[in-house]
């Protein structure tokens, strides 16, 4: 991987006594070294690791302190201080406006990844670790908690110049269960959200099933089809980058790998040249899950009619040839349950 460190701002937000979020600023900008490089890139990683993304744009019509110091930034009308600290200044703002008390440290990066330039914030925050010296003494230090990051956002600067008008050079994490992050971060950036990569991953699961139909496959090649699918948009998605629909169609189909292409626009189907996705949607490509009353299962899409049944009429699922390992399991249960069942039994 190569992760080009341009420049990086670090600040500081704490919770004062009455749990209200204060700025504390870094007088410089930190010094790029290997360390300053490889946290870029873990931090990069783990971005592109997080799940469920939201994709936006700027909008006018809102808080335009950002985008206006990102723009004089950009036309070097101003630095990179100056632009790190109105970002931190702003989102003190906004999360004295949406009373949430947060701290941690702020972190904006200007990185370049292959071909494209990225404009990172986040807000990270922090966990003790204990060690021994060579005398057995304790000591601590505080490291980032970059495995935990929530509240992040990335503008691809790139795509911001180039064409702005597709809506989804900003992305950013939707955050913890329970927890609008939109609410607030995206009214700290001053952008409304656009492009949903949840519905374009339905789309595709849908035009994908479709397709399949109308070029008449066989089991066995929907089923390697749909890993070849799942394994492509898993890859772009882990790079940050999008879906390339020309590049899926050879994918699903290497034989016709123009064929999916076609199928698309014969039958107008709303499927987009460059798209993100949403692998955790994708995957049911590949594998089926569901739960309720009680009872949960999951398993292979392909095991689907050969060794997991199910029977609508009768309202039956039937699983044929029962893995060793779950037989274990289940056999380990029900003795432990019986053997459970005759002492109680016995006291009585």
């Amino acid at each position: 991987m190569s992760v080009d460190v341009q420049q990086l701002a670090i600040n500081y937000l704490e919770l004062d006594e009455q749990a209200q979020s204060k700025a504390h600023y870094r007088p410089s900008l930190v010094t790029p070294t290997a360390a300053v490089a490889h946290l870029v890139e873990q931090l990069h990683l783990a971005y592109n690791g997080k799940p469920a993304k939201g994709y936006a744009a700027f909008n006018p019509e809102k808080d335009q302190q950002v985008v206006t110091v990102l723009q004089d930034w950009q036309k070097q009308n101003s630095d990179f201080n100056v632009l790190a600290n109105t970002a931190t200044a702003v989102l003190e703002q906004q999360l004295q406006a949406h009373q949430l008390p947060e701290s941690g440290y702020l972190l904006v990066c200007h990185y370049r990844y292959l071909t494209s330039d990225y404009l990172l914030i986040c807000l990270l925050g922090s966990k003790d670790h204990f060690s021994l010296t060579d005398e057995l003494e304790l000591a601590t230090s505080r490291h980032l908690d970059i495995a935990r990051m929530q509240l992040a956002a990335r503008i691809d600067l790139t795509e911001y110049q180039s064409s702005p008008e597709q809506g989804k050079y900003i992305s950013f994490i939707r955050g913890r269960a329970g927890r609008k992050v939109a609410d607030f971060f995206l009214d700290f950036l001053g952008c409304e959200e656009g492009t949903d990569a949840k519905a374009n991953s339905k789309v595709v699961l849908a035009s994908v099933e479709e397709y399949f139909a109308a070029a008449e496959f066989d089991s066995g090649e929907k089923n390697d089809a749909r890993k070849q699918v799942y394994s492509y948009c898993e890859e772009r998605a882990k790079a940050g980058q999008d879906v390339v629909l020309t590049e899926l169609s050879a994918v699903i189909d290497e034989q016709e790998q123009q064929g999916f292409l076609r199928y698309c626009q014969e039958q107008q189907l709303q499927v987009a040249e460059q798209f993100p996705v949403e692998v955790k949607e994708l995957k049911k490509l590949i594998k089926f899950s569901g739960q309720g009353a009680g009872l949960s299962i999951s398993f292979e899409q392909k095991l689907l009619g050969d060794r997991v049944q199910y029977d609508p009429h009768s309202d039956t699922i039937l699983i044929k040839g029962t893995p060793p390992n779950l037989r274990d399991q289940l056999q380990r249960f029900l003795q432990g349950y019986s053997a459970f069942d005759r002492t109680g039994n016995e006291s009585e």
